[in-house]
């Protein structure tokens, strides 16, 4: 890469999680799956800007301001309630979470914003009106930048599988590098292994799809056939909001580092070594657990990545 910085460009839905206290009392912490993607990168010193939706009330200036504060740069459109979107958080006894969405994804346009990056997932690829505008919008991106997609199933908002299952198999064959859980590969083709769907998809387009299995680690799947597992990393949960989310954005960053950005993008993720997917992984994995050990999405900043790496040097470019 050259010495300008990479320009990252994350489209998708910013929200309120109504995440419940140690004693019950719900509290609002901001969120919502690409928001959280892109307060990774910013946390991590990237150059991140992103396309949602605000509503123009106290939880929107609340989100604005959180993304703000990791550095990123917020490009917003109303909503059409006037009301920013929230989840209602329910945890298990092993901090894992489910959401009860109160959504609204009405955007109409991705503005056309140079970058050498785009990353897309979750609700915003799959719910309508909005997911017509991210599609176009990767459309417009593929063999620009490096495309990013976490499908990040949330059956929740769109239980019938049919519609959201053709959609992501659509923008897989669009994607470089696709992040995915093992949860949401058994929701989206539950009649086969998560890693026979990942092997299929790593055929179809994708220079690299990754799966990964919560505390069982992740596996990395390449187009040539390469199976590469990185084993779990030990960590006391606090919860798991912002796990998936954190692991995106980190990858990113390390394939940053490595010069897969821009026009040049696929040929360059496709050059890569497995010892640098490996690295790539490891990385992300190791951020994750960071999110995990503190409440909510709380990726970790650099000096705290760097810290958990083991110290100067690792992970940076």
């Amino acid at each position: 890469m050259t010495d300008e910085q990479p320009r990252v460009l994350v489209v998708g839905e910013a929200l309120v999680d109504v995440v419940p206290d140690r004693d019950g009392t719900p509290r609002d912490l901001a969120g919502g799956s690409p928001a959280n993607v892109a307060i990774a990168l910013g946390r991590l010193g990237r150059d991140v800007r992103l396309v949602t939706l605000l509503g123009d009330d106290d939880r929107g200036a609340a989100v604005r301001a959180w993304l703000g504060a990791s550095g990123v740069e917020v490009l917003a459109r109303p909503t059409g309630s006037g009301r920013t979107s929230s989840a209602a958080v329910t945890l298990d006894a092993s901090g894992a979470a489910s959401y009860d969405f109160d959504l609204d994804w009405s955007l109409e346009d991705v503005p056309d914003e140079a970058c050498d990056v785009l990353h897309v997932g979750s609700i915003a690829t799959v719910l309508e009106p909005g997911a017509r505008a991210v599609l176009d919008a990767v459309r417009r991106c593929r063999g620009r930048a490096l495309v990013s997609l976490d499908p990040n199933s949330r059956p929740a908002i769109t239980p019938d599988r049919a519609g959201p299952a053709a959609r992501v198999e659509e923008l897989v064959a669009l994607a470089d590098v696709v992040k995915v859980s093992d949860e949401d590969l058994g929701w989206l083709h539950p009649d086969d292994e998560p890693l026979t769907t990942a092997a299929r998809w790593a055929t179809r387009g994708p220079g690299l799809v990754v799966v990964t299995r919560g505390g069982a680690g992740a596996v990395a799947v390449r187009p040539g056939g390469s199976v590469l597992e990185v084993p779990g990393v030990p960590v006391t949960v606090a919860d798991t909001v912002g796990a998936g989310d954190t692991f995106s954005g980190v990858l990113l960053d390390a394939l940053l580092a490595l010069g897969v950005a821009g026009p040049g993008a696929a040929d360059a993720l496709r050059a890569l070594s497995d010892r640098d997917v490996l690295g790539a992984v490891t990385t992300a994995s190791i951020g994750a657990a960071v999110n995990v050990s503190r409440p909510g999405a709380d990726p970790p900043w650099r000096a705290e990545l760097t810290a958990a790496l083991g110290g100067p040097g690792s992970g940076e470019e």
